[in-house]
């Protein structure tokens, strides 16, 4: 009943920039939460960020102080502004959010993945 839409992944050079997004759209009763993680070949899925409805946010420790993540309620939208980035940074991203959803006979909270977006990160 919900998809999320991801854009703005890239190539960018070693202390570039880039702002990703990622719109849910669908039958959303409450966003609880929504974050981006990623991923590289062989290795696990880990958080990034993460910003609750109540503004709160969560950042991986590699990430604190470069990242910014965001939210315009309004749109259902959440943001991450990357900065100084490294080539470590380079994955997959995933947008993630915890959704209540659907009719009220089946209204419950679900978890959510967008598609990915590459980020790649070059010296």
């Amino acid at each position: 009943q919900v998809q999320l839409e991801e854009s703005g992944g890239g190539l960018v050079q070693a202390g570039g920039s880039l702002r990703l997004s990622c719109a849910a759209s669908g039958s959303i009763f409450r966003i609880n939460e929504m974050g981006w993680y990623r991923q590289t070949p062989g290795k696990q899925r880990e958080l990034v960020a993460a910003i609750t409805s109540s503004a709160n946010t969560n950042y991986a420790d590699s990430v604190k102080g470069r990242f910014t993540i965001s939210r315009d309620s309004a749109k259902n939208t959440v943001y991450l502004h990357m900065n100084s980035l490294k080539p470590e940074d380079t994955a997959v991203y995933y947008c993630n959010a915890h959704i209540v959803d659907g009719p009220q006979w089946l209204r419950a909270s679900r978890n959510y993945w967008g598609q990915g977006t590459q980020v790649t990160v070059s010296s």
